[in-house]
This record gives structure tokens, sequence and C-alpha cells, in this order.
């Protein structure tokens, strides 16, 4: 049994659909629970005859919703709970061991989680007596982890996977009209959630200094959250706002990153990126921030340029040298998509979610 709060379609649920879409048929018998409610993700899920229980949880902490969880695990009777993300960690730890060491809790851990509060952080240490396997998506989020008490035997760091995403449905040139661009403009791609850790506003000064040592540079911004309403002001403010698109929340989000001159990712904090990944798969340099999770996936001068968290005339500066250095640019996003496709398939990251559920199937004690 997989569970997460929601199938919206954010870099955590991609990854957790891939899992459970992926997994052998013949070997894994699977069920999908969704706490609060379904989103796009739920389609890919039911065509592949995946049953899908939507519970509608309404408040953090639903007894209604716990006691529709604990139903359906008795019925289910499943050797592994997989869980995916905090409140479904938290909910199927609470609810999901029945007796002895059935069924078996594996954890996905997904993000450096600094916004967690100090009850979400005692919360899952008082579980973590619950939890059989923790499985990080980075090296950074195991260390995170690491500190806070989980012990190094119950972590095992399985890297997100990534599929290049598709051509995108319009060409460049129809991009550039029905976005009021000109034909020479040059693309700087942002993917991603619009919330404090993106660092959003530090990538709009950057767009604001680039587009004075080249005006041909524009800011595309993909993606919705709680800074959807704030950032258009702050660009007029720092009179860049002209050289910004505000695309909103796009289901081809992911194919318009073909059209991207570069890629931007300013984040304080992550777990390993999805729209990163996706970036580097379509072949395109990036600009990122110094993070330990973007440094396992960028190498400064091979894929793309590492800058300080915060540094936006850093961004500025490597992308006016991209946008100058075609031949440079292409050199870092061939790179960039060989090591995608080299390091981070889906095929390695779903074999290895199998062996673990494998593994902890097989020290599951069903009650006689």
């Amino acid at each position: 049994m997989m569970v997460i709060p929601t199938l919206d379609q954010s870099g955590a649920e991609k990854q957790f659909t891939l899992v459970a879409t992926h997994l052998p048929r013949e070997e894994f018998e699977i069920r999908v629970v969704a706490l609060t409610r379904g989103g796009p993700l739920e389609s890919p899920l039911r065509d592949h005859e995946i049953p899908v229980n939507i519970l509608n949880k309404r408040w953090k902490f639903d007894p209604g919703t716990m006691w529709q969880l604990r139903g359906l695990i008795g019925d289910f009777r499943p050797d592994v709970i997989s869980t995916w993300l905090f409140a479904a960690n938290a909910y199927g730890r609470l609810v999901g061991r029945i007796s002895g060491d059935w069924p078996r809790i594996v954890v996905s851990e997904r993000c450096v989680d600094e916004w967690k509060a100090g009850w979400q952080h005692w919360l899952d240490r008082r579980l973590m007596q619950r939890t059989d396997r923790v499985i990080a998506n980075s090296q950074s989020v195991a260390e995170f982890y690491r500190r806070r008490g989980v012990a190094p035997d119950r972590l095992t760091v399985i890297p997100n996977g990534v599929i290049t995403p598709s051509e995108p449905t319009c060409s460049r040139t129809e991009f550039l009209v029905r976005q009021d661009l000109p034909s020479d403009a040059k693309l700087i791609f942002v993917t991603g959630r619009l919330a404090p850790q993106k660092r959003l506003r530090d990538l709009l000064w950057a767009i604001q200094l680039l587009r004075q040592a080249d005006p041909r540079c524009y800011l595309i911004i993909c993606g919705d959250g709680p800074e959807r309403f704030s950032l258009p002001q702050h660009a007029r403010n720092l009179e860049c706002l002209e050289h910004v698109r505000f695309l909103g929340h796009r289901e081809d989000a992911s194919s318009l990153l073909h059209l991207a001159d570069v890629f931007w990712l300013g984040s304080e904090f992550e777990g390993m990126s999805n729209s990163l990944m996706e970036a580097l798969a379509c072949g395109v340099p990036v600009v990122v921030s110094d993070i330990p999770p973007n440094r396992e996936l960028v190498t400064h001068g091979e894929e793309g340029f590492i800058v300080d968290v915060g540094d936006s005339p850093g961004f500025a500066q490597f992308t006016l040298k991209l946008i100058e250095d075609a031949e440079l640019a292409a050199q870092l996003g061939a790179g960039a998509a060989r090591r995608m496709a080299r390091d981070y398939s889906v095929d390695a990251m779903v074999a290895s979610y199998a062996d673990v559920f494998r593994s902890e199937a097989a020290l599951a004690q069903r009650p006689r």
C-alpha cells in the first residue's frame, strides 16, 4: 500500500507515481491511498489498473481519515506500507502497524525539511519506533535525518528517476508569439512551486541585472504557490516586469523546458529537484544555488554553473556567459542529458524500491 497526501502534479507526487506504475505487477500487488485529494496523477495510476482510494482528509489530524486508513489496511492486508511526505508519514505510522512486525512501514523523505515546525520534528522522532526503513532521495536528505536521530542502518538513499519530457506541442516561434516576446528572445526558465524557499525574489533581481547586459533575456516562471501574487508586484518594483512572464500552473511545464536557453534554480533548500532533473534531461544548461542536493546533480562547469544562495549577480554573470557562448551552452547541455540518462534512470530507481519492498516484505510477520 502506497500512501501520499495528494496526487497533485508536483515533484514528490511524480516520483510516487513512477514507482507505483513501474513496479513489476507480476510480483507486487499495489493499492494507492491519497489522504486529502486526488489530482492529475490519479489518471496514470488508474490507467495502470491500480486501485486508488481518496479519503478527503479535512484537518491536520482527522480522526475519521485515520479510521478509514486503518480499515483499508485491515482489508488489503499489505506486507509493506510505503508512505510519502509528512502527513502520510505521520498517519501511516500512527495507524499502520497492526500486529508485531506486520505490516512493515517504509517512510519516504523527499526534502531537507528545514520548514518543519518543532512539533513535526518531535512527532517524527516519536514515530521512529514504528518505522522500519527511511528512504531518502539524496545524500543531503539522508544526512539531514541522520542528524535528527535516524539510525544509519534504517536509512536507504534512492535518487529520483527522470524521464525526459516530451517535446512541447507548440514551436518556439509560437511560444514567443503567445507570450508577446521578440523573435530573438533568450529564455531563462524557472519551474516549480512559488514559495519562499525557492528564493524567486533573488532571481527577479538577477533578470533585472541580466536584461541590462543583454535586453534579449526574459525570465519565464512556470508554477503556482503562496508567492503567486506578490512576485509580479516585486518585479514591477524592480522595473523588470516587462522581462518576466508568469505562466502560472501549466500541465505542459516539463515539455516547455525544451524551449529554454538556460534553467535557473535558486532554492535555499531542496531534496532532489524534479524540475532541475527534467531541465538537465532536456539538455538545458543550468545555473543553480550552491546547496548539497544541487551539487549532487550539477558539477560546476560540466552541466552548468553553481553560485552562492542569494547571489543574483552570479546568476546573471554565468547566464550571460552561456548566452554569449553557444558552443559552451551546447557542450554543457549535452553533458547534462548524458548524465541524467546514465545515472538517474527510472528503471534503476524502481529496481531499488523493489529491492527494499522485497526485503521488508520478507520480514513482515502476519498474524496467523
